[in-house]
């Protein structure tokens, strides 16, 4: 059933699933490298989720599914009985802070290094098309290698350690989860045409290509509930070396698909990962109009766009990312119009609590 476009407030509470958010802004998914080599979260990462807890709804950071899918050096997994117990103090201390707090499951795919990967093997991916760029990994950059394709008969497996991670993650105490399609990841790149060249029945049409995304979203939703689970996606952000020759064709096809699971969100960067917003032309409303969960919009908005977006019907809900990063209390900053603190870009990934959890709150500021 199409969406019906009802105007909104960022302040305005929602209902997502079943979860009722004070107010419709969203902590976006932040990659900050600062689990330490076993990916296990401890009482930093809790503090500084706690310090969030005011957004409508916070996404925590992707988050691999296997050893297979880390692609970074010091991020989170989710994948073993350590991990989950770590994430427990994540979710109870936003839980104890009156916070909403669902996680990404992340496989990187090609997006990887043979340091990062189990037995210093290759990365996997739809096919063996090596990406530009480099690798952030515990020796510092390195450049990305050639990926191995993965076999029919493997993806199956991929397809489990999805669905283990849902199990993983509502033992952990999260609220929900949030399949990360989006920003040429593995999902990413079996849906799209420069990354896919495969000729078995993951490859080839647009349906053979969305097929990897509609199992695991269909594993995923039978692990838990639809209403538990949002989805993220990139139609024409460049990132990590993604493209295809017809996004809006696929994304279309890709929605269509989905609508019939009835998952609580849709999630979409809209333009380049944390670039221009309308470096390509693509019409994102016809996803909102096509997608009858709420819509989720993301991608350089400040408080005059996002309001200008729900006041107009175009969204339902507005991800913040960096914003968040150096402002814990954003949705107090936004409401009240006060200035934002500045973004230290040398404590982004890795190190300790500098840069992570000592940005000020207005109260600490103003005393």
């Amino acid at each position: 059933m199409p969406h019906e476009t009802t105007a909104t407030d960022l302040f305005q509470p929602a209902r997502l699933g079943p979860l009722d958010l004070p107010n419709r802004i969203v902590m976006a998914p932040l990659t900050r490298s600062r689990t330490g080599s076993r990916g296990i979260p401890g009482p930093m990462n809790a503090e500084y989720y706690a310090q969030r807890a005011s957004a409508g709804l916070i996404i925590a950071e992707a988050t691999q599914i296997s050893r297979q899918g880390q692609g970074y050096a010091f991020t989170p997994g989710i994948h073993d009985a350590e991990q989950v117990e770590g994430w427990k103090q994540v979710t109870n201390a936003v839980h104890r802070a009156g916070g909403r707090i669902v996680l990404q499951l992340w496989h990187v795919g090609r997006i990887s290094h043979p340091s990062l990967q189990p037995g210093g093997g290759l990365p996997v991916a739809p096919s063996a098309i090596k990406p530009e760029g480099k690798a952030f990994t515990e020796a510092g950059f390195q450049d990305f290698v050639t990926p191995r394709a993965l076999e029919t008969a493997e993806i199956a497996g991929i397809v489990e350690d999805y669905r283990r991670a849902t199990e993983n993650a509502r033992a952990a105490g999260f609220d929900g989860v949030e399949i990360h399609a989006a920003n040429g990841y593995l999902i990413d790149q079996f849906l799209r045409d420069k990354t896919n060249r495969r000729t078995d029945r993951y490859g080839g049409s647009i349906d053979n290509r969305a097929r990897f995304l509609l199992e695991v979203t269909e594993a995923v939703v039978a692990a838990w509930s639809a209403d538990r689970v949002g989805i993220r996606i990139s139609p024409v952000s460049p990132a990590n070396d993604i493209a295809d020759s017809d996004p809006q064709a696929v994304f279309d096809h890709v929605v269509r698909q989905l609508n019939p699971f009835g998952l609580a969100y849709l999630h979409v960067v809209e333009g380049a990962t944390g670039g221009p917003r309308d470096a390509v032309a693509f019409d994102f409303q016809a996803l909102r109009q096509a997608f009858s969960g709420a819509y989720m919009a993301n991608n350089g908005y400040d408080l005059a766009l996002a309001q200008e977006t729900l006041h107009a019907g175009r969204a339902d809900l507005i991800a913040f990312g960096r914003p968040f990063i150096a402002n814990p209390d954003l949705v107090e900053r936004l409401r009240h119009k006060a200035p934002l603190n500045a973004l230290d870009k040398d404590t982004l990934y890795g190190g300790d609590a500098r840069g992570y959890t000592d940005y000020p709150a207005l109260a600490r500021q103003a005393a």
